[in-house]
């Protein structure tokens, strides 16, 4: 016991100190904590001696407490190791902090499992493993706008120092400070005809009674109506309907007569998660509530609660995704599920809180949002407070260049625009080896597996079986052409979702704009010319010589390429057909023949000014130590933050919002003048644990 608990001590300690793991996600192992682990260096320090153990108590490296970063204790579930499950624990009779030590080591093995499985630790190291990613470059990141010179920073160190508040379409900063469930007036059930009742004998009743309660093995109960006139059978049908919940009725002819069935619409589901039936009519039909989760992407929040609550996951709606390395609060809506039900998650799930409830009779669309609100911290800063200032100043009054972020194109050697391209060019030979031929870069062992048997093999079904996840993009990939065969690759990259398809193409519109914007910035600096397009009434306008000396370049838009959409008419405006044309792709026919992947094409800012911009330097000792004070530790009445006078490391905690579309990273890198890629920032990270 004493051996498992020191190296529980080291794996605690190694989660905290580790940060070239904690800068976003890029499919690595997570523990039950929802903090990454770094096996290379649970194994040396695994390595140390009891006495070191005692030193480093001894200096209370571990005295801390669970902060609101960390996944909390629940009493009624946890999560599975791959925090894309939960289970639910009994606990009812007070066992969790019995069992503690038992979960513990129960969790440290599972962890040293997977991560074997991983094949993490067995060579390189993560920021080795990443110096096959993605850097800026490589996706026509190359220009900034300001002259200040620039400083490092960490970014994300910990995800709870990126915080991100959505702007409803009202224009307000999506908050959760209530957890209270709304108080409603209670609807009045209308009284069943008393003709009803009567026609109704006591032995129908109880049958109807038992059916109510799933005691009646017909699974039915027929009432002949035979002599019945029309209004009467309505009757009996709302009488029914009224004093029998969760019953549907319908007539049918049996042997020539006419039957009233009443009958249980959803099955026994229909007791254990009343939706429909029970749902008063005075109230909306939508549950709108906000949601604040932690370390999670919306679509997984989504899958979680659509689990909990046992419906699918599209009676959900929401106005954006935010992302997942991060603290964020948005507005949900879900279709009659009442607020007492969702409320009642609070108790049941980790790093989710759900408040603010209130019903409507709309559901929430996407891209109704004004924007997002976002708060980040960056650590360990460098520049000084003139060179914060500066930056900060810039940032406010003219903004940044609007790229599309390194989130866009994934995190692996294989950017999801070559995808796209190969797609746009109908090579489908090719989109089936850049998504499964193997890659170097940090992946999950049992994808690093599924690729090698693939290149070895080339058998969908033998490299499906070496998938223990298969809903991931090459499972289902594997699966259609399991199913269609490798000559018809078209329908089994179909069975891949909808949403994820169009990623690959819009990934690829994503790249030639930011290459097209690099290089007009480049060729014409900061101010509008001749040639430029700005929108007039949601229609693309070309500039003349005498509409540019009075237009403002944070007007001026560039097209992603398509089909319905004009090009500027300058130098830079004309290069879109070179490079179009450099990829065997031809500008003027942007239609595929598969029309999913027939690019319309859009217009998209140059530049982008943040507002509601401020900042502040702030100093620490501690990299543990949360640095924003986040909605959930309000609700809770915990202190804030307490920030030193003097301390061995200087932050810059900013705040800005920005609209729809646009990403918070770029807003970053105009002020660090750094590269913001996982690539580099790994590097920047492993530097400064050295």
């Amino acid at each position: 016991m004493l051996r498992v608990a020191q190296r529980l001590t080291v794996l605690k300690w190694t989660r905290d100190i580790i940060p070239a793991r904690r800068w976003y996600s890029c499919n690595l192992p997570v523990n039950r904590k929802g903090l990454y682990c770094n096996q290379k260096s649970f194994q040396v320090l695994q390595q140390c001696s009891s006495t070191d153990f005692r030193a480093m108590e001894d200096k209370e490296v571990l005295s801390e407490s669970v902060h609101i970063g960390e996944k909390r204790p629940c009493a009624e579930e946890e999560p599975e190791h791959t925090a894309k499950k939960a289970r639910v624990q009994d606990d009812t009779n007070g066992s969790h902090a019995a069992k503690q030590s038992e979960e513990d080591k129960d969790e440290l093995e599972e962890e040293e499992v997977l991560e074997d499985e991983d094949g993490e630790g067995e060579g390189e190291s993560f920021a080795d493993m990443m110096k096959h990613g993605l850097s800026e470059v490589d996706v026509g990141i190359h220009k900034f706008v300001s002259d200040h010179k620039g400083f490092s920073g960490i970014l994300k160190e910990r995800y709870s120092d990126f915080v991100v508040h959505e702007i409803n379409k009202e224009g307000k900063i999506v908050r959760l400070d209530d957890l209270s469930v709304p108080v409603e007036a209670k609807e009045v059930p209308e009284e069943a005809d008393p003709v009803d009742c009567q026609t109704l004998t006591d032995e129908q009743k109880q049958q109807l009674a038992d059916l109510q309660l799933f005691k009646n093995k017909e699974g039915n109960v027929a009432i002949e109506v035979e002599n019945d006139s029309k209004e009467k059978r309505t009757l009996l049908h709302k009488s029914v309907k009224t004093l029998y919940p969760g019953l549907e009725t319908k007539t049918e002819e049996r042997e020539g007569k006419k039957y009233i069935v009443a009958y249980h619409a959803a099955g026994k589901k229909a007791l254990a998660a009343p939706r429909k039936h029970s749902w008063p009519k005075n109230r909306g039909s939508f549950c709108h509530f906000v949601l604040y989760k932690e370390n999670k992407d919306t679509m997984d929040a989504i899958n979680v609660l659509s689990k909990f609550l046992r419906v699918r996951p599209n009676v959900f709606s929401y106005m954006g995704t935010k992302d997942k390395r991060a603290i964020t609060v948005q507005e949900i809506a879900v279709l009659k599920i009442s607020a007492e039900r969702l409320a009642h998650l609070n108790k049941c799930l980790m790093n989710f809180k759900l408040g603010n409830f209130n019903y409507k009779k709309h559901p929430l669309k996407l891209g109704e949002l004004q924007g997002n609100h976002f708060t980040v911290v960056l650590r360990n800063i460098s520049g000084s407070d003139e060179q914060v200032l500066q930056a900060m100043t810039s940032l406010r009054e003219t903004g940044f260049i609007n790229y599309y972020g390194m989130q866009r194109f994934g995190t692996t050697a294989v950017p999801t625009h070559q995808v796209g391209r190969a797609i746009l060019r109908n090579n489908w030979t090719e989109v089936m080896d850049l998504i499964l031929k193997p890659r170097p870069g940090a992946e999950k062992g049992y994808l690093v597996k599924c690729r090698e048997e693939w290149a070895q093999t080339q058998d969908p079904k033998a490299a499906l079986k070496k998938l223990p996840v298969k809903r991931c993009v090459e499972g289902q990939l594997l699966r259609g052409l399991s199913k269609y065969g490798k000559n018809n690759i078209i329908t089994a990259f179909g069975l891949i979702p909808r949403n994820n398809r169009l990623m690959y193409i819009h990934s690829y519109q994503s790249f030639v704009w930011n290459t097209m914007v690099s290089r007009r910035v480049d060729a014409y600096g900061l101010k509008a010319v001749e040639g430029d397009l700005v929108l007039k009434g949601g229609t693309a306008h070309i500039l003349s010589a005498e509409e540019a000396k009075e237009q403002s370049i944070h007007e001026i838009v560039m097209p992603l390429p398509g089909y319905d959409v004009i090009y500027p008419t300058h130098e830079v405006g004309k290069g879109y057909r070179d490079l179009l044309a450099a990829d065997n792709l031809d500008i003027d026919h942007m239609k595929h023949k598969v029309r999913d992947y027939s690019l319309a094409g859009a217009y998209r800012r140059i530049l982008i000014r943040p507002s509601d911009v401020s900042w502040e330097v702030i100093q620490y000792d501690d990299p543990r130590v949360p640095l924003i004070y986040t909605d959930v530790e309000k609700l809770e009445n915990k202190p804030m933050p307490v920030y030193l006078t003097e301390g061995k490391y200087r932050a810059l905690k900013m705040e800005f919002s920005l609209p729809p579309s646009t990403y918070a990273t770029m807003a970053i890198r105009e002020v660090l003048k750094m590269d913001t890629s996982i690539k580099n920032q790994t590097q920047l990270n492993t530097v400064w644990l050295n």
